[in-house]
């Protein structure tokens, strides 16, 4: 558990090193799922770095593509590229843009961006498994703000009703989006009831808590004939103490004095 703890650690590092270097990015909602990425990457999720393009591995949608940084900070942190790729983060000619690129960029298994798509293309990917009778299994991040998106409730019908029980889909629930809160901008709630009314097995976690996240992934990898969502609640801007719950850190890079004190909380230099 420690490791999996320093491990989240180093991706908040290197999503304010990267955000502050490009001096644009996302870095509210990528801090909100280091522990996610950290869980899904590191432990729960059957991927070979040296084969990116492997037929039976899992699959990870990141649906809230503006989060990159968590992304491209997890997949460097697992092998997937050579850390130095980090620092060309939203960089002329670089293939780490702002929204991830299937083809230029080993281990995204898909490109996102358009809020909202990702999970009906997560829906493609499990029903895919089924048909080919294969069992890898198909992880997807949606945001809460994401999902005051239309097409999200017409995926959350079809993931039901073929029973995609091969699918998990975490909803990133730190209450904000870029204009304010959830609440405010265009209330989501009561999001479990929701999903439980459109036939999905719902799960309610702290997303920053290790052993809740792997008890969820175990719990929905025995569910049968339902897709599962687990709602983790989550602090956006998470473990830097002036981004947290402030939605003005959304699509803000830090400064050089914001980036060293971001750091200093964090345990380094930057």
């Amino acid at each position: 558990m420690k490791d999996f703890k320093e491990t989240a650690n180093t991706l908040r590092k290197e999503i304010i090193r990267m955000t502050h270097e490009a001096k644009s990015g996302h870095p509210g909602g990528s801090l909100s799922a280091c522990e996610i990425l950290t869980a899904l990457y590191f432990k729960e999720m059957k991927i070979d770095p040296k084969n990116p393009k492997w037929d039976d591995r899992d699959r990870f949608v990141l649906s809230k593509g503006h989060a990159t940084p968590v992304l491209y900070a997890t997949l460097a942190e697992r092998g997937f590229f050579p850390k130095e790729e980090l620092s060309k983060f939203r960089k002329i000619n670089s293939m780490l843009q702002g929204h991830p690129d299937m083809k230029g960029i080993p281990g995204v298994d898909m490109s996102t961006g358009s809020l909202g798509q990702g999970l009906a293309v997560a829906n493609g990917m499990a029903l895919s498994a089924k048909l080919d009778n294969k069992d890898y299994r198909v992880y997807a991040l949606v945001g809460d703000g994401e999902i005051q998106e239309g097409i999200i409730w017409e995926a959350a019908m079809l993931a039901a009703h073929y029973k995609l029980d091969n699918l998990t889909v975490f909803i990133d629930h730190n209450g904000l989006q870029i204009d304010g809160f959830n609440k405010d901008v265009m209330n989501v709630e009561p999001i479990d009831k929701k999903f439980e009314a459109f036939g999905w097995n719902v799960l309610k976690i702290d997303g920053h808590d290790f052993d809740q996240i792997f008890d969820a992934l175990e719990k929905s990898k025995q569910v049968k004939d339902k897709p599962t969502l687990i709602i983790a609640r989550t602090v956006k801007g998470k473990g830097i103490s002036f981004m947290e719950n402030q939605a003005s850190w959304h699509g803000t890079a830090p400064n050089v004095e914001q980036a060293q004190k971001a750091f200093t909380e964090l345990g380094g230099e930057l």
